[in-house]
């Protein structure tokens, strides 16, 4: 199916069938179909969705990491319509914020995805200013929520949910309440291809840098005594192939780079 096609097909209403008949991901196949005719609540994360709100379009605030990914998974799980990805893109550094990845890297996930990736060009005094006018742009053109995929930090929850408001969407948190640990063990669960991008050596060893995140390596890290989730800045992720997207995601790393505490494994362009 062309890009083109899927794109029509989430904003006419229809999620992609890659997303429902993936064989390697049997849990998704037939989510939609099935529906919940007989029940006006369900459950989203630790929390309840009224029926009629989940067929609604939304855009999803996208890192690249693993949290982000899966909460994007599981609002389409529930038949939410994925209109876009929106990522906060760094106009100094020419990379995303935060997880540093390069535009030749996020055309790749676009095709992958099937929906369009939309930058928000910005730098960090006018980070929260511009967020605000691209979720006003994604209601302008059809989104009703915008998809986070925080846990339990009640900070990010508050900024978040501000800047939803103010542009007139619902900030929907699929992961929120769930402990830290089912969502990473849930995210593997599901088929998702992650591996280490940046790690804090002064919390965890920096041997796992590079390597994919597996549930051997969430052992190791709780040994260590840190954050199996990462939430505390431990390590971040990038997902490159599980159930959204139709084919895995290109990219090389580069050299690794030391920045005080943090080692880091940059995209090679």
């Amino acid at each position: 199916m062309q890009n083109a096609e899927i794109r029509k097909r989430f904003v006419s209403g229809h999620t992609p069938r890659h997303c429902y008949e993936n064989p390697r991901f049997p849990s998704l196949r037939g989510a939609k179909r099935r529906g919940n005719p007989e029940n006006k609540i369900v459950a989203v994360g630790n929390h309840k969705m009224e029926r009629h709100k989940m067929s609604r379009k939304f855009v999803a605030s996208y890192s690249g990491g693993k949290d982000s990914v899966l909460a994007i998974y599981k609002a389409i799980q529930q038949g939410m319509i994925p209109l876009a990805l929106i990522t906060t893109y760094n106009t100094d550094r020419k990379r995303s914020w935060f997880h540093g990845i390069p535009e030749p890297v996020l055309k790749s996930i676009e095709e992958s995805v099937g929906v369009p990736v939309w930058y928000i060009n910005t730098c960090g005094d006018k980070y929260a200013e511009n967020f605000e006018k691209k979720l006003l742009m994604a209601k302008e053109q059809g989104a009703e929520a915008c998809v986070f995929g925080d846990i339990d930090i009640k900070g990010h929850l508050k900024w978040c949910t501000e800047r939803c408001e103010n542009a007139g969407l619902e900030a929907v948190f699929p992961l929120y309440g769930s402990s830290r640990q089912s969502v990473v063990y849930e995210f593997i669960e599901a088929g998702f291809t992650a591996h280490f991008t940046i790690v804090d050596t002064s919390r965890i060893n920096g041997d796992i840098l590079g390597k994919q995140l597996t549930k051997e390596a969430l052992l190791e890290i709780e040994a260590q005594g840190a954050d199996i989730c990462g939430e505390n800045g431990e390590y971040h992720t990038f997902v490159s192939n599980g159930p959204i997207f139709q084919k895995p995601v290109e990219f090389v790393f580069g050299e690794k780079i030391t920045d005080d505490n943090r080692v880091i494994l940059p995209f090679d362009v």
